[in-house]
């Protein structure tokens, strides 16, 4: 009970914000946000954070949480400040009855961002008590118990992967955009902790989705070892029968590029396909027989029952519908989208203006 009061009176506070943290956009319903001080304690987070999150309107009892978490650095931290209002990854949770939320860590520019993205320095700590203090302000008190979808770039992949591998039970998917968890000590990275995984992790379908430009294609730069990383962690996940894919963007660095375009349709298959039947009860299983494998750095997918390399070497893929999007995506990201967007609503003629309301497409957005 005290732990919650602390984090709580941290959250409210709005002391200690410095550029370019203290501009940001007012977190009225649907949007609540909260913030917690650093913490110097050992194990304890040592950065200030801010979690804001969006409640889709007229759902009664959330069915899971989807989390878009930045990277490492003054740039992307800050990008989490209006990750919440985001129309397409609202458009995903508002469909599976999802709350959607934002975390923005204010790490100082060379600060060492494993202090926050290595769950384990006490961001997850502070992330599953904000689920409670954001149920609570939100009247949504099942936000601190419902599942994750995991979504995350650089660092934040880092996180999201760990996360996965801390707490498998609670992930429906995990998204690891130019950034992955180490599995095992390297020694050119001594600053970073491998992680321990366990059976569980392997039911949860995971993407690796590095740019080309981060060591596949061009293997010099900041970001060259990025594929490296991807492919070991894949290696060892996908050897253990782990339900991982990857998906090499052709067109980019270490930039996000369009990777929504396949990141959003695909969490839409794992969200339909694990999240449970009745509120509280465990995620189900992908289903097996619906799979489809490719070739690494390949641009063509097969079904699973038609593949005739290694399995436990292959891209996993959760579904042909899938699938048929990764291989536009792995070409040259142009995935197309042949379904017409919702019509817009509340449609005003005032004068010679005209006003409405519109939802964001799920396959593309708000792009046509």
């Amino acid at each position: 009970m005290f732990r919650t009061i602390f984090f709580f009176l941290l959250g409210v506070g709005l002391w200690g914000q410095t550029p370019p943290y203290d501009v940001f956009p007012d977190a009225d319903p649907p949007y609540y946000r909260l913030r917690y001080e650093a913490n110097p304690d050992p194990g304890k987070l040592q950065f200030p954070v801010k979690y804001t999150v969006w409640i889709p309107e007229g759902v009664e009892r959330l069915e899971g949480l989807v989390v878009h978490q930045h990277g490492c650095g003054e740039g992307s931290c800050k990008s989490g400040l209006t990750g919440a209002w985001d129309l397409h990854w609202q458009a995903l949770a508002q469909k599976h009855k999802c709350a959607l939320l934002a975390p923005s860590y204010e790490q100082p520019e060379k600060a060492n961002c494993q202090l926050w993205c290595d769950p384990r320095n006490g961001s997850d700590e502070a992330f599953l008590q904000a689920l409670k203090d954001l149920g609570k302000i939100s009247s949504h008190p099942e936000l601190g118990e419902v599942p994750w979808a995991l979504w995350g770039h650089s660092g934040g992949g880092h996180w999201a992967g760990g996360m996965t591998l801390l707490y498998p039970e609670r992930v429906v998917a995990c998204w690891l955009r130019s950034g992955v968890p180490l599995l095992e000590a390297n020694p050119e990275r001594e600053n970073v902790l491998p992680h321990a995984w366990n059976a569980a992790a392997l039911q949860v379908p995971m993407m690796c989705n590095p740019g080309t430009k981060e060591g596949v294609t061009v293997k010099t730069g900041r970001f060259a070892r990025v594929w490296s990383a991807n492919q070991r962690f894949f290696s060892k996940i996908r050897h253990s029968h782990g339900l991982i894919g990857i998906a090499v963007d052709p067109l980019s660095a270490h930039e996000c590029g369009n990777q929504r375009y396949l990141a959003i349709p695909w969490f839409d298959a794992c969200l339909e396909a694990r999240l449970p039947k009745v509120a509280g009860e465990s995620l189900r299983n992908m289903p097996s027989g619906q799979a489809w494998y490719a070739q690494i750095l390949d641009e063509k997918a097969v079904p699973a029952k038609e593949y005739s390399g290694n399995p436990n070497q292959a891209v996993w893929l959760p579904n042909g519908k899938i699938a048929k999007l990764w291989m536009h995506y792995v070409k040259d990201t142009e995935i197309p989208d042949r379904t017409p967007p919702p019509s817009p609503f509340g449609i005003r003629v005032s004068g010679n203006r005209i006003t409405w309301q519109a939802q964001a497409d799920l396959e593309s957005g708000i792009s046509h």
